[in-house]
């Protein structure tokens, strides 16, 4: 069974490019590309990425815009079909404006862009992006953002980790983010937003390969399903 992918670009994307790349490499098949006006995603889908940038220059709030563009109605169907979502920085931002992933990304507590390698914790390897993991394990991915600080309330927090929703955490605070939260699954599993980019962590000559798991867990857990 092949794999089929699509990356979605919003205007002002900057790593739609990169998890083009990521998806291909691993999975052997180029993703198609699919531009933010389109009102309908290609059929048969196994696999949508938002991929980082800053969507229509993060004007009013990061991913507010782009979250209603035409095409993520589309992306909010599929999801609710069950069909994998990740979303990646700016990606991430975008799910959590359209309601597919609770919580705010805010501005950093540092006040400023924080781009450099960090360490993270798999929190639930259980998960289709996550099962290539194990619990407790630690992971280097680079970030690359400066609106990365993760908000809930705490009934929220509260929720999202007794239910296993956490996906990854921060070794230590990297931009101010409650309980150190780095990724967010929806509550069905099949949605995921983090800050860090695994896309620019799967070739050992670009830094390291720890990104590499997430994209191979997905692709196996999806063709192999």
């Amino acid at each position: 069974m092949a794999f089929r992918s699509a990356v979605i670009t919003f205007p002002g994307s900057n790593c739609d490019r990169d998890m083009a790349v990521a998806l291909e490499k691993v999975s052997g098949t180029a993703p198609l590309r699919v531009w933010h006006g389109d009102a309908e995603l290609p059929d048969g889908l196994d696999f949508i990425a938002l991929p980082g940038g800053f969507s229509y220059g993060d004007y009013l709030r990061c991913g507010a815009i782009a979250s209603r563009s035409p095409v993520m109605q589309a992306v909010i169907a599929a999801a609710g079909k069950g069909v994998p979502v990740l979303g990646v920085c700016n990606g991430f931002q975008v799910l959590t404006e359209s309601g597919l992933l609770p919580g705010a990304l805010l501005r950093n507590s540092v006040i400023r862009f924080v781009c450099r390698d960090v360490t993270l914790k798999v929190e639930n390897a259980s998960s289709l992006f996550t099962a290539g993991y194990s619990a407790g394990q630690e992971i280097s991915i680079p970030v690359a953002h400066h609106d990365g600080n993760y908000y809930a309330d705490d009934a929220m927090l509260d929720r999202l980790e007794g239910e296993g929703q956490v996906a990854f955490r921060y070794a230590e605070d990297v931009n101010g983010s409650a309980r150190g939260i780095a990724g967010v699954l929806n509550a069905a599993g099949n949605v995921l937003g983090m800050m860090p980019h695994p896309e620019r962590a799967i070739e050992a000559t670009h830094g390291g390969t720890d990104g590499r798991a997430l994209f191979e867990s997905a692709i196996k857990g999806l063709v192999g399903a």
